[in-house]
């Protein structure tokens, strides 16, 4: 069995949802996922593969703003 690891990247709350970005990285490349809490209901909305964690970071820190701009548009 593969060693796996998980890092929160980011989390953007917004009232009673919070999306957060977390890294499962193992020994084949890592794994980026998003989830989105709400009322302690978590589903993971996103779900993609990189074969490093260069292009992980980058693609992270776009979906994050893409996030803090959904979450501003609400208010």
């Amino acid at each position: 069995m593969a060693s796996r690891d998980h890092s929160t990247l980011w989390e953007v709350s917004d009232g009673d949802i919070t999306t957060t970005c977390v890294m499962v990285s193992c020994c084949s490349g890592a794994e980026l996922q998003v989830l989105r809490s709400t009322h302690g209901d978590e589903e993971i909305v996103l779900r993609e593969l990189y074969p490093d964690r260069d292009s992980l970071y980058e693609r992270a820190r776009e979906l994050k703003g893409e996030a803090e701009t959904e979450a501003e548009s609400k208010n």
